[in-house]
């Protein structure tokens, strides 16, 4: 099925990009090293080595908020942080690409006359991961709960879970404080799940990545979050994928 992009839904750390940006550009790429012999009959041979993520995304430059690109840009550079980019739309169960990268280039500012753009390079300090949408953007919480279960399937010998929240906006009095939990179970029941990987309680913006690593047979997974506070609310988006 072919795709046009006009849906796309990007999230770098505590920021929801999506409304400032008109471009964004995935890649992973394996070195190819060679190894061709004397048996190979004439015909190059190659070995797959080192694999590497690189991101770029670019836009309309807004600054003056911590959900603006300038802003968390800039306090990111240099930094490694959790990015989730959505192709089409930021549903429950729509496909989600994550990884964790290093904030390695910023560039901003045009002609006169011209929108002010932006452009930002980021590379993988760990793997491009195909996964899921596991919690929406718009959606508010403002109590404990629990996400819409996703069949992502077993996490087998060798492999891991990976998981990136991105905290969007955090309101309330008296220390709001939001922790995201990742549950496995073996069914869309979750008669008995299990608790696999806790992010780090959130009172602000921000944005975090973790992953669990395999063997786990549970295929159904979850995310679970506790609210404490008074009057919170909190919009977060949350991925998911095995890799």
């Amino acid at each position: 099925m072919a795709l046009i992009l006009i849906d796309v839904r990007l999230f770098s750390g505590g920021a929801d990009l999506t409304g400032q940006s008109n471009k964004a550009e995935v890649v992973a790429e394996v070195e190819e090293k060679e190894r061709t012999s004397f048996g190979s009959r004439g015909w190059k041979e190659v070995l797959g080595g080192l694999a590497a993520t690189e991101i770029s995304a670019e836009g309309q430059w807004q600054a003056g908020d911590p959900g603006m690109v300038d802003d968390e840009t800039w306090a990111a550079l240099g930094g490694l942080g959790a990015w989730t980019a959505c192709p089409d739309g930021a549903a429950v169960g729509s496909l989600a690409w994550l990884t964790r990268v290093m904030r390695g280039s910023y560039k901003l500012g045009g002609a006169v006359g011209d929108v002010a753009p932006w452009t930002v390079g980021a590379r993988g300090s760990w793997p491009l991961v195909r996964g899921v949408l596991a919690h929406p953007p718009g959606t508010a919480r403002t109590a404990t709960g629990t996400g819409t279960a996703q069949q992502l399937g077993a996490v087998a010998a060798g492999r891991h879970l990976y998981a990136a929240l991105h905290v969007l906006s955090v309101a309330g009095t008296d220390t709001p404080s939001i922790t995201v939990e990742i549950e496995s179970d073996d069914s869309d029941a979750f008669t008995t799940a299990i608790g696999r990987a806790t992010f780090t309680a959130a009172t602000a913006r921000g944005g975090q990545v973790l992953r669990v690593p395999g063997p786990i047979t549970d295929t159904w997974w979850r995310p679970k979050w506790t609210v404490t506070g008074t009057t919170p609310s909190f919009l977060f988006a949350l991925a998911l994928g095995i890799k």
